[in-house]
């Protein structure tokens, strides 16, 4: 017992540390990143150096001011305003300044900094996006991703802030501060300088305790965003089926466990000030009474007290700034981690090969192996041989492959062993780009962009002519619905529109896919949603406009694909047979047994 109890007290300890190496070298990740910004963290460098030097000029001023003052009360021989108006002059003017570099560096931080790196390190994100597997989206919640771009970045960008703006001129200004207390008085420096680094210390390793606190809240947002995304996207089937109750209770419980994350890691960030001003305030308290002394007993200037008091209160300014930025330091690794998981992705590999003359659309599938996951094999020993023209259905029960073929045709995802061959070219060795620009796809989901219906019809074909889109939309026999629109082929539509129905939805895609104009179709289920009138006159439109083109048709309603030039009958990743419509109603097969289950009555 003692033993396992060991063994997981060390697990749980290099856990620790390797998190915490982790988070270091995030840390020094997030240094590099700000490189191509260094010319304007310089500037802003060096008017922090401006803001401090008018910040340790105060202190000098008003301890002269002092002394003025002091001396004015035992020689009137001139008068007050005379003694004091050139200084008082010079202090304003130094304000001035002071409150005028400090606009100028917020405004360079927040419009020029911040904002640029904000708004580029999302166009990365997006590249990065661009370039990843289709299997990552299939596998990470929208909301994540939405998550990791907006809130995670925003936070990065508050980095700059932090080293610049809190950090950097922290560290300098109490770097000029110490220098200048011990050429002021060397004896009351000593407190102050002495108890100062004890603050940095404290602050450091409070700051470090909320590390896996920020992290923790960082996931728990995400998985928020994720779980409000899915509701909201599917709303009428959540009031449907009245599931807000239990979508309520799982997002309250989400939101308490994100909520308390985030109090007890904000307590620990914020728990570091008040230490600071404790300690800051013993240096004070030091200073004020090693200085009373001094005065009383070795005759030391009232205006030289002052002035270290007052460099001993400005002390604190500096040391706040330094505990509030180590504070939300690990707020921002932690969400800088979770945006270089997503940089660090390995990408889709893509070679740069290109089709080579005209495509007739030939395709041969050979011995192909496929599995989403290593140890579920799907597709096995698969061999197909389409020729040009030929319009291929491919049938069989929920999980047997179908749009699985789809996938690794349009190179979603590439198959593990064997080759599919496009009039004899390889597509693994022809880029991604390339292949999918030969292929017109109509699935099950529509999907239409907010946009008006002219230009969603023209999604895969932008450069189309205000006719061509019409003719495209006749013949998927959707102008007339569209005329009826408020305004027809302008009427600005989106997914959630209400304008349209499902079914329309679902004919102006197939209308987007003929306008493409490719040489191969795919069609997943693209009838699904349309009456049986409309899916006679769409099946009519495609048998005149499809001549020459190969097609690839994925069905469970066998009445769409009666009149096929081949039947593809798949069952565990398996052709089981293949034929057209009669000759496999011949065999009195597994088709058989299909189309009698849907048709028997």
């Amino acid at each position: 017992m003692s033993k396992s109890k060991n063994n997981e007290e060390i697990e749980n300890t290099e856990n620790k540390t390797a998190k915490r190496r982790l988070l270091d070298e995030t840390g020094k990740r997030l240094l590099r990143e700000l490189k191509p910004l260094s010319r304007w963290i310089i500037l802003c460098a060096f008017l922090c150096l401006i803001v401090i030097g008018c910040a340790v000029a105060v202190p000098e001023l008003l301890g002269s001011l002092v002394d003025r003052l002091y001396a004015w009360t035992h020689d009137r021989t001139r008068g007050l305003a005379e003694s004091l108006v050139p200084e008082i002059a010079v202090l304003f003017g130094v304000f001035i300044l002071q409150a005028s570099v400090t606009y100028g560096n917020s405004y360079l931080l927040n419009n020029v900094v911040s904002r640029f790196f904000c708004a580029g390190y999302r166009i990365k994100l997006s590249e990065k996006l661009r370039r990843l597997p289709v299997s990552y989206m299939d596998k990470t919640p929208a909301g994540d991703v939405i998550d990791r771009m907006m809130e995670d970045v925003s936070n990065m960008s508050d980095s700059i802030h932090f080293i610049v703006d809190i950090l950097l001129s922290g560290f300098l200004q109490m770097l000029v501060i110490a220098v200048i207390l011990f050429f002021t008085d060397w004896r009351m420096a000593i407190p102050v300088v002495l108890l100062s680094p004890l603050s940095v210390l404290l602050s450091a390793k409070m700051a470090t305790l909320g590390e896996k606190h920020w992290d923790k809240h960082f996931n728990l947002g995400g998985e928020l965003t994720s779980l409000a995304e899915e509701a909201y996207t599917n709303y009428p089937t959540t009031k449907a089926f009245n599931r807000e109750p239990e979508l309520q209770k799982k997002y309250d419980e989400l939101s308490e466990r994100h909520q308390k994350n985030g109090i007890f890691a904000n307590f620990l960030s914020s728990i570091v000030q008040p230490v600071i001003v404790f300690v800051d305030a013993l240096a004070y308290i030091a200073v004020a009474v090693l200085g009373g002394w001094l005065i009383l007993r070795r005759g030391v200037p009232i205006g030289t007290v002052v002035t270290v008091i007052f460099f001993a209160r400005q002390l604190s300014s500096p040391l706040e700034q330094i505990a509030f930025g180590l504070g939300y330091v690990q707020n921002v690794k932690s969400a800088a981690k979770r945006v270089f998981d997503l940089m660090d992705l390995p990408e889709e590999n893509d070679p740069d090969g290109t089709v080579e003359g005209d495509t007739r659309g030939r395709v041969e599938i050979s011995h192909v192996d496929f599995s989403y996951e290593p140890e579920t094999p799907l597709i096995r020993d698969l061999n197909i041989d389409v020729k040009p023209g030929q319009k291929i259905a491919i049938v069989g029960p929920t999980g047997a492959g179908k749009t699985t073929i789809v996938n690794l045709l349009m190179r979603f995802y590439d198959y593990s062993a064997g080759k599919i061959l496009i009039d004899g070219q390889d597509i693994s060795e022809i880029s991604r780009s390339e292949i999918r620009k030969l292929f017109a796809m109509v699935l099950q989901d529509t999907w239409l962009f907010k946009g008006t219906v002219a230009e969603n019809v023209a999604y895969g074909c932008p450069e189309a002519t205000r006719e061509e889109i019409e003719r495209a939309c006749d013949c998927a026999y959707c102008d007339h619905f569209i005329r009826r629109l408020p305004q027809g082929y302008d009427t600005v539509i989106s997914e959630d529109s209400t304008a349209v129905s499902s079914g329309q939805k679902q004919l102006l895609t197939i209308a987007r896919a003929l306008l493409a104009n490719r040489p191969l179709l795919i069609l997943d289920e693209a009838t699904s949603n349309v009456d049986t009138r409309t899916e006679l006159l769409i099946q009519k439109a495609m048998d005149r406009l499809m001549g020459g083109r190969t097609c690839f048709v994925i069905a469970h309603r066998l009445s769409t694909i009666i009149d096929s030039d081949l039947i593809l009958v798949l069952r565990d990743g398996k052709i089981v047979e293949q034929g057209t419509h009669n000759s496999l109603l011949e065999q009195r097969g597994f088709y058989y047994e299909l189309f009698q289950s849907q048709y028997a009555i």
